[in-house]
């Protein structure tokens, strides 16, 4: 399924607005990314509610049909929690959103955009360069001469297996399987 979502640079500032908004509380920060989201898009601005919880708080966030979106404040984001980070907010935020634009299959493509727009968010860390390496800080090992003196170390291979996965991406490899096992 192709989707197309804003450019990184353009994501980076509506995340950087939305982290804003969670830690300060400032509306105008968060009707700024809700802007750009719906420029981007070209769709209106949905009507967003503000609660302390949703359905008993089973629930983060939940869009009607109508155009409407009730989502937990983040002043109430930690309580009965399992899940209590900024990012887990986020990240709701834009799952919301999504369903906002898409109705047809709504979650699974709610999840996938969620995905799409938190994928190349950080920036990248700068990489050191082994010949900038003085030989006076250099481990024991590496002075004695070893085999791969001067060559950068390699990462640990990563198997599915081992990889970390976060919520969101378990979330939806489980619903795929359950549908995978239905069809059966």
């Amino acid at each position: 399924m192709r989707m197309l979502v804003p450019p990184v640079a353009q994501r980076r500032e509506m995340d950087r607005k939305l982290v804003k908004f969670f830690q300060q509380h400032r509306p105008v920060m968060f009707r700024q990314a809700i802007a750009d989201f719906c420029r981007f898009y070209a769709v209106k601005p949905p009507r967003i509610g503000w609660f302390e919880y949703i359905d008993w708080g089973k629930a983060a966030g939940k869009t009607f049909e109508d155009g409407r979106i009730h989502l937990v404040h983040p002043e109430n984001w930690r309580r009965g929690r399992i899940y209590k980070s900024e990012r887990m907010w986020v990240q709701m935020v834009y799952h919301e959103l999504a369903h906002y634009l898409f109705w047809t299959d709504p979650e699974s493509k709610a999840d996938a955009f969620m995905l799409r727009m938190v994928r190349g968010l950080k920036r990248p860390a700068k990489v050191r360069s082994a010949t900038s390496r003085d030989s006076r800080t250099a481990s024991p090992n590496r002075r004695a001469g070893s085999r791969n003196a001067g060559a950068p170390r390699s990462r640990p291979s990563r198997r599915k297996g081992n990889r970390r996965r976060s919520a969101a991406v378990a979330s939806l490899a489980r619903r795929r399987n359950q549908r995978r096992a239905a069809s059966r």
